[in-house]
């Protein structure tokens, strides 16, 4: 019997900067990734924009208000989200205080690269491999060009 085809799923992810600091989030009783540390992150709304939803979900799961800076990449996610992609923004903080607004994650915080390594909770391994290539200067950010003629007018940019 031949299987259905996955339906292709995308997520966002933002990893939000705040001077020395990185937005993190501990993901929920009931998550999939239940009492880690990961950066904010979610699937697109019907009709949402990708930049949009990751400045909506860094604002229901961290509580924080942030503009996006650049697209840190795409990621193909691995089991349990075989068909998943995510596309990763690079945001910086624009206002808010880190807490939880949603029932998805129990804790919102910045950390320093010295408070992570003190951290005594686990962190999600990519989130870990990914906020320390940030912290680390180890990343591209592919930011926006006025001068692209299919330039998205989605104020987020």
């Amino acid at each position: 019997m031949n299987e259905p085809p996955l339906q292709t799923i995308v997520c966002v992810g933002a990893v939000v900067t705040h001077g020395d600091r990185i937005l993190l989030v501990r993901q929920s009783k009931g998550h999939s990734l239940a009492g880690q540390w990961t950066v904010p992150w979610g699937r697109l709304d019907p009709g949402e924009s990708p930049a949009a939803a990751a400045l909506r979900e860094t604002l229901e799961e961290g509580g924080i208000e942030a503009a996006v800076e650049g697209l840190l990449g795409v990621q193909v996610l691995p089991a349990p989200w075989l068909g998943w992609i995510a596309l990763v923004y690079l945001c910086r903080h624009t206002g808010g205080t880190p807490e939880p607004r949603d029932d998805e994650t129990d804790a919102a915080a910045y950390f320093s690269l010295d408070e992570l390594n003190l951290l005594t909770e686990p962190v999600e391994p990519w989130t870990n491999w990914l906020v320390r290539r940030v912290f680390a200067g180890q990343f591209t950010s592919i930011g926006t060009d006025p001068s692209n003629p299919l330039r998205h007018h989605d104020t987020h940019l």
